[in-house]
């Protein structure tokens, strides 16, 4: 496998990621942005790939316990040599398996988070990329969704948060899924900006509370591009100086308490 080192978080973080196949990018470091954790809790990545969302909630949130599941088993290898050079293998361990059929080392309701950037095409109306390692991590089969949140569902304690990334068009879907056994869903599109400012949010990270209740709420939309390319103030903050992206989570909280 050729590989790259790459600079991520400004630095904080340096990943060896293949040099053919699905890089890290700015919907790593959002992902990983968006999930509320604290100090001492348990979280969960599905399809962590070569390690950067993990590993950048690791950089931001010393203490927290992370354990990414990936079904390519050189990506895991990969992924735990990424641990190791950023010293982070006491805190983030990476293993192989697949969503659709949990390994029985994860114990049922044992995370605080679960975060996923599931695949995004559906394999039957999309063009798929001839590099089979992208193709898995892009494409889905019908009903892929379900089986993603279903998986979450499973490993989640009550009260425990799922953060995830998708496209925009599949809010909808996502929403009807989410409403078995979720609530308190925060909704935040990602809009370009950029020279075309009208041009819709492509990109939507979702927020949602395991046995919550509540409508969804769409919050302001964050644009990630002001008109010469560059990313805005609060989205540099996020890439570069790992700052958090709060979509509410506390507040959810405190009304599902109360």
């Amino acid at each position: 496998m050729e590989l790259t080192r790459d600079a991520f978080l400004g630095g904080r973080l340096w990943l060896h990621q293949p040099v053919r196949g699905q890089r890290a990018g700015s919907d790593a470091a959002l992902l990983a942005a968006a999930v509320p954790a604290q100090p001492g809790e348990r979280v969960a990545e599905l399809g962590a790939g070569c390690g950067p969302a993990l590993l950048a909630l690791a950089a931001r949130v010393p203490g927290t316990i992370g354990l990414g599941l990936e079904i390519d088993a050189e990506l895991v290898g990969l992924a735990n040599r990424n641990a190791r050079e950023n010293r982070l293998e006491g805190q983030v361990h990476f293993i192989e398996g697949d969503v659709a059929s949990l390994p029985g080392s994860l114990a049922p309701g044992s995370f605080d988070h679960v975060l996923m950037n599931p695949p995004f095409f559906d394999a039957a109306r999309s063009r798929i990329s001839p590099d089979p390692a992208r193709a898995r991590a892009r494409s889905a089969r019908v009903g892929a969704n379900a089986v993603w949140i279903d998986a979450a569902r499973a490993l989640l304690r009550p009260g425990g948060w799922l953060t995830m990334i998708h496209r925009m068009e599949r809010e909808a879907e996502l929403i009807d899924l989410l409403e078995d056994g979720f609530g308190a869903v925060r909704l935040l599109a990602l809009r370009p900006g950029g020279l075309r400012p009208d041009r819709p949010a492509k990109r939507l990270i979702l927020l949602a509370r395991k046995g919550a209740s509540g409508a969804p709420r769409r919050l302001p939309e964050l644009v990630l591009h002001r008109s010469d390319g560059s990313y805005t103030d609060a989205v540099e903050a996020i890439l570069r100086q790992a700052h958090p992206l709060d979509l509410g989570a506390r507040a959810a909280g405190e009304a599902k308490e109360a």
